[in-house]
């Protein structure tokens, strides 16, 4: 399937890493133009080598000032796609103040901001854009030691839900996709404990953690035209967890 995003920029945060870094990549393959966001230069560098003609842009996005700067001149983006996160796990009775800032700042308000800003020259120049924010299943359902992130996740569902409700009359769409385990570098570390990782895959009717390149075409169709009247949606890409 042709998805028509060649000659298109995107705007990818959390780009060092996991999810965000293979969307670039696979953007970067379609022919689209690709803004790259991350806090961390070196994880930059080597993805620009990677991928001659992405524009890297180094910021920490938990700097609702440095961000503005960083990014108020970035110049038109078609496509954005909210990928950066933190996951800091604790238990509900050890939950720190530092851990519900940061995790707030970065996987809410971050997307609040680099969402306006993209939303605000699309709305400028009068053109078309879609925006796919990453979720969880962890926003649907509880998981141990996640209450701070899953908080975040289920108020990124239903900030995705209201932003798809005021910006459809401007023709920007926006949604959500929301994996399960994902065998990113941090997904095989965090669950190579077999009795761990047993525990999640009885709950996943496929058997089996996504990869990569699942939750990636996922983010690709709802970029794309092929997509036009999907918005305001929770994609899952989770094997059936949210089904059982």
């Amino acid at each position: 399937m042709e998805l028509g995003l060649a000659g298109r920029r995107a705007l990818v945060t959390g780009a060092g890493k996991g999810i965000g870094r293979s969307t670039v990549q696979a953007l970067h393959a379609a022919g689209a133009q690709v803004v790259a966001v991350s806090r961390t230069q070196a994880d930059l560098d080597s993805l620009v080598r990677e991928c001659p003609g992405v524009e890297p842009v180094c910021v920490d996005l938990a700097d609702w000032e440095a961000t503005e700067k960083a990014l108020g001149v970035v110049g038109p983006v078609d496509l954005l796609v909210n990928s950066a996160a933190v996951a800091l796990l604790q238990p509900f009775l050890e939950v720190t103040k530092e851990a519900f800032d940061m995790s707030f700042d970065v996987n809410l308000r971050a997307v609040i901001q680099v969402s306006q800003i993209v939303a605000r020259n699309l709305i400028a120049r009068g053109a078309p854009g879609a925006i796919v924010n990453v979720s969880s299943q962890g926003s649907q359902r509880a998981l141990t030691n996640h209450s701070v992130y899953c908080s975040t996740k289920g108020a990124m569902d239903m900030l995705t839900k209201v932003m798809a409700l005021e910006l459809g009359p401007h023709k920007i769409r926006v949604n959500a996709v929301n994996p399960t385990v994902v065998m990113t570098p941090m997904g095989r570390a965090n669950w190579s404990d077999p009795q761990k990782a047993k525990a999640m895959l009885d709950r996943i009717p496929l058997g089996q953690f996504a990869e990569v390149e699942h939750v990636v075409d996922s983010i690709l169709f709802l970029l794309s035209d092929r997509s036009g009247m999907t918005t305001g949606s929770t994609l899952p890409v989770d094997g059936g967890f949210l089904a059982t």
